[in-house]
């Protein structure tokens, strides 16, 4: 693997970070799109109530207890909430970059 940061070669595949500069190397299938995160959050099943937007990080447990409370309505605020300060946050090592 190389970095995309400051072209270092020789890194290992279990690397998180570049030994020369630090910077986060991207796992395959490890880092997610934060666009598709807030996109599904807001639209996908009324708001973000059914959870997929949590299912799409890989937090099966949350987005199945969206599922089952989505008739409350209290899915729909937590998923605003969580859309906005994700969204904004530019700092989450979840997301790529």
């Amino acid at each position: 693997m190389f970095c995309a940061n400051c072209g270092a070669g020789q890194i290992s595949e279990q690397a998180t970070n570049c030994p020369k500069c630090g910077h986060p190397i991207k796992q395959q299938g490890k880092l997610k799109s934060k666009i598709v995160f807030v996109l599904l959050a807001l639209f996908v099943g009324g708001l973000g109530c059914l959870g997929i937007h949590r299912m799409y990080l890989g937090n099966w447990g949350l987005g199945i207890l969206y599922l089952l409370f989505c008739w409350t309505g209290i899915p729909i605020i937590i998923a605003l909430g969580e859309e906005i300060v994700i969204g904004l946050d530019k700092n989450d090592e979840r997301f790529e970059k």
